[in-house]
């Protein structure tokens, strides 16, 4: 048994001591003791707990491996992440105005990607222990809306007509206007036995759209999202921010950041998320590597009133991004590269001199780096919100203003 003392978090949410030794469920201050196996200590016993430490609120923290920071003070958990923002664009000579964290309330996370096992008595569902093939089950899961943790049972439901004993499932279940839409993966293949007891059980849950593998196996009605004044159906498993609440404070500082602007460019535009509603105010050309993306964008804003007007455009930014020649038209940009960040896109939006910048990032290493190269080519970098949508987790989101100087 050896004692440390925990100095800080890393980037998982893992306490780390001196050594460096990892001790997962910790706090700075706090002294522990344990055994240390390859630099972790994987069941320290608190012997000075912090005075962030807090009682974790869900029954299932200390099984369950979806949340890190349950333990801690919500308070220090929104201190620490936008800390995390703050050194990554320190490590480039950065800095920036902060604004307050927006944080997402429990229970309001429209979709969640749960595990699924065949068992001797039926299946069970839910969320993998931290570190680990074992999965939990999560039936008062604090993090998801309650329609979300309510679909467990059809889940194992799925896992039963749909995997084999050895095999697991992943079933993305995401909250619509129209009911649940679940996307599977991992099954048996489709057949026409097992399309038609999707089909009835889809009936008794009644579920929205499933789709199983790489096919829509049914549509019973389409889980429409609303984006401003539009609706759109996205295709399965398409991306979308995790909570209403996060959304709209994301949005809220892309319309500021771009407010005035006649013609914006929205790049990684999803299925619409910023560009619809920005149509209200302004022409909107999205750029979106996914054409079934583009499609369902594009399909919105046909079926919308009052929108001005909206182009799309299904390209790879990663290696054929917008050059100057196709930027000069804009006044704006809307970009919200996935982890990896933007870095040859960003470089042509330097290039081009486009005026102001809205930047959403869920990687605050890559977005620091993308925002060093605005930097270098005479961008200010007005203010930045760290927005929280995935509470009691490590991750970090945040959106930030960028002008270019003279402009």
């Amino acid at each position: 048994m050896e004692q440390v003392t925990i100095e800080r978090l890393g980037h998982q949410g893992d306490g780390i001591a001196p050594g460096p030794v990892f001790v997962p469920g910790t706090l700075p201050g706090e002294v522990v003791e344990g055994e240390i196996e390859k630099g972790v200590m994987a069941a320290p016993r608190i012997l000075t707990p912090s005075d962030q430490r807090v009682k974790a609120p869900c029954r299932h923290a200390k099984s369950c491996g979806g949340c890190q920071l349950q333990h801690a003070h919500d308070d220090f958990v929104a201190e620490w992440k936008v800390g995390v923002v703050r050194h990554a664009l320190s490590a480039h000579a950065l800095e920036a105005p902060f604004r307050p964290i927006a944080t997402s309330s429990p229970q309001s996370r429209r979709r969640a990607a749960f595990s699924a096992r065949r068992t001797k008595k039926g299946a069970l569902a839910g969320f993998h222990m931290k570190g680990s093939d074992v999965i939990v089950s999560v039936p008062d899961c604090l993090l998801v809306d309650p329609k979300l943790a309510a679909a467990l049972p059809l889940v194992e439901a799925l896992a039963v007509l749909g995997s084999s004993r050895k095999g697991e499932l992943s079933v993305l279940v995401t909250k619509s206007l129209d009911g649940l839409d679940v996307a599977v993966s991992g099954g048996k293949p489709l057949d026409a036995q097992l399309q038609s007891d999707l089909a009835d059980l889809a009936r008794a849950h009644d579920v929205a759209r499933v789709a199983w593998g790489d096919e829509v196996a049914l549509t019973r009605r389409p889980p429409s999202q609303r984006m401003g004044r539009a609706d759109v159906v996205p295709p399965p498993g398409a991306f979308l921010q995790a909570t209403p609440e996060g959304e709209a404070a994301l949005l809220a500082g892309v319309r500021e950041a771009v407010k005035g602007a006649r013609h914006v460019v929205d790049l990684f535009a999803g299925c619409g998320t910023f560009a619809l509603p920005l149509a209200e105010d302004m022409r909107v050309h999205a750029v979106e590597g996914d054409r079934g993306m583009t499609a369902a964008l594009d399909k919105g804003w046909r079926m919308a009133d009052g929108l001005k007007h909206v182009t799309h455009e299904a390209r790879d930014l990663f290696r054929n991004p917008l050059l100057p020649e196709d930027l000069e038209r804009f006044d704006a940009a809307v970009i919200d590269p996935p982890r990896a960040g933007a870095e040859a896109q960003v470089a042509e939006l330097a290039r081009a001199g486009i005026p102001r910048i809205a930047f959403v990032s869920c990687n605050p290493v890559t977005f620091a780096r993308d925002a060093a190269a605005l930097d270098a080519a005479g961008y200010v970098m007005d203010w930045l919100q760290v927005v929280d949508q995935f509470r009691w987790s490590t991750h970090v989101e945040l959106v930030a203003a960028f002008r270019l100087q003279g402009a």
